[in-house]
């Protein structure tokens, strides 16, 4: 039995939906508002989410993504009385399994349920797929997952594979990892530096040359493509290649055939492609800078790979395992971490992402010599330059516990305003905490020291959203 949770205010429309899934035998629960719905997908595991777009206290589809990232990961289906085709696109980029527009039939409605929750079973019942081989990229966060899905599937198929992503994001080891986990594994892995390559020397670099085709060409060479047969080729910063070498290129993809530097005739080179890119190749095409028929054959299964912004939850486990790897190259005991130290790397913003964070602990370390944690001070200054002008900017903060001037002959009972600061202050913190980590429940709970169970109950008690659409939201009734 599946369980579903169905927000909407539309009481009948709930009632109807319920009643139709207790009959195929599934368990559902009902809330009228985004609030509700928010901190039931947290703190309780579903299958399913049927999720309204025009709702009491929000809009449905701004807050996908934060039910997408509830624990259990839940299929959300979008249901809305007011559809419109930017709102689908929205959805399906947001991570829905669906988006349906009422008025529909009961059948209509049912069925992507069932659907969502057969995927949801194969996917979770599939226990003789070995695990992924994802030495040196390390994340929990509902993003990256999504990425290791993505992973996965490449690594099953021979299609060719265009990466995406940001400088630093881990592009190359991502590649890897398609090709570790492939049936091309044992065989080469080619890199070829598309920003490296010099037009008049690349046909040679690529595809090699026969001996005397050229002055200096004392004897023939294989090229990268050659090398790269009956393994993977991996074409990085493949939106560096000039408009020429697109052109040579493409005939590669679709013969697997190309000619040597004064050869005679063809070369066969069987091998399997992945690209990546930090730049938005579609722009390219749109300003004539790419093909277009180049990039579609080149991204036959897309991985876009999310800024290190984007996941800050992932940067504990990134942490954990880089300063044990380089403790252990420079023979020196794993160093802990101060709260503060921590509290840093996870509020700063990583234009640089893991490159970066990486590059950051390196000189920590350094810095730290024989002492046995890393304190703020170890960090860079350009980061804690950054830091502190960021919290100096910040607009003054109301005071933790206001003044409060007790008038006339009768004074509250000291209980009472004990009892009545302790809200404020409870308030205050959590309403921070919130924007601190953007929503993020696993790093507030490390940052507070709270359990999971407490953390949420307070929440609750102050009304304080655990959403997650463009950071955190407030929503308290009664703030101070």
């Amino acid at each position: 039995m599946a369980k579903i949770l169905i927000i909407d205010d539309d009481e009948m429309y709930c009632d109807l939906v319920s009643r139709e899934l207790k009959y195929i035998g599934h368990d559902s629960t009902i809330v009228l508002t985004l609030k509700e719905g928010i901190y039931l997908a947290s703190s309780e595991e579903f299958d399913v989410v049927l999720l309204d777009v025009i709702l009491p206290d929000g809009n449905g589809l701004e807050m996908l993504p934060a039910f997408r990232q509830a624990p259990s990961s839940p299929e959300v289906i979008i249901i809305t009385g007011m559809g419109s085709a930017d709102g689908a696109e929205l959805a399906i980029r947001s991570g829905a399994w669906d988006y349906i527009e009422k008025p529909s039939s009961l059948s209509m409605m049912i069925l992507p349920v069932i659907r969502a929750l057969e995927y949801r079973e194969a996917k979770n019942g599939d226990k003789n797929t070995p695990p992924l081989d994802l030495e040196g990229i390390m994340g929990s966060s509902t993003k990256t997952k999504a990425c290791f899905d993505l992973l996965a599937q490449a690594a099953a198929v021979d299609s060719n594979v265009l990466i995406t992503g940001e400088t630093g994001t881990g592009k190359e080891l991502f590649a890897k990892s398609i090709h570790r986990n492939g049936k091309r594994a044992k065989r080469n892995f080619v890199i070829v530096d598309c920003a490296a390559l010099q037009e008049n020397l690349a046909d040679s670099i690529l595809f090699g040359h026969e001996k005397g085709a050229f002055t200096g060409a004392d004897r023939a060479r294989d090229g990268l493509v050659r090398q790269a047969d009956g393994g993977t080729l991996f074409l990085d910063e493949v939106g560096e290649l000039p408009l020429t070498l697109q052109k040579n290129f493409l005939r590669v993809l679709q013969e697997r055939k190309f000619r040597p530097l004064g050869g005679a005739k063809d070369v066969e080179s069987d091998f399997r492609l992945i690209a990546a890119t930090n730049r938005d190749l579609n722009a390219m095409v749109k300003s004539g800078q790419f093909r277009s028929d180049l990039l579609y054959r080149l991204r036959s299964l897309h991985i876009e790979i999310p800024p290190l912004r984007e996941r800050p939850e992932d940067i504990g486990e990134i942490v954990t395992y880089h300063i044990a790897r380089i403790c252990g190259l420079n023979g020196i005991p794993v160093k802990g971490l101060s709260p503060e130290f921590f509290e840093a790397l996870c509020f700063y913003r990583w234009p640089g992402n893991i490159r970066e964070l990486v590059n950051t602990l390196e000189r920590s370390i350094a810095a730290s010599l024989d002492e046995p944690k890393l304190f703020l001070k170890h960090l860079p200054d350009s980061i804690r330059v950054e830091l502190a002008r960021k919290k100096a900017e910040k607009p003054d903060e109301e005071e933790i516990i206001p003044r409060t001037s007790f008038t006339g002959s009768v004074l509250p009972k000291l209980k009472d305003v004990k009892k009545e600061a302790n809200r404020r202050l409870e308030i205050q913190y959590l309403t921070e905490l919130m924007s601190v980590t953007e929503g993020d429940i696993p790093k507030a709970i490390r940052i507070s020291g709270l359990g999971r169970t407490r953390l949420y109950n307070l929440l609750k008690k102050h009304g304080i959203s655990t959403g997650r659409n463009q950071g955190w939201r407030l929503e308290c009734k009664d703030r101070f």
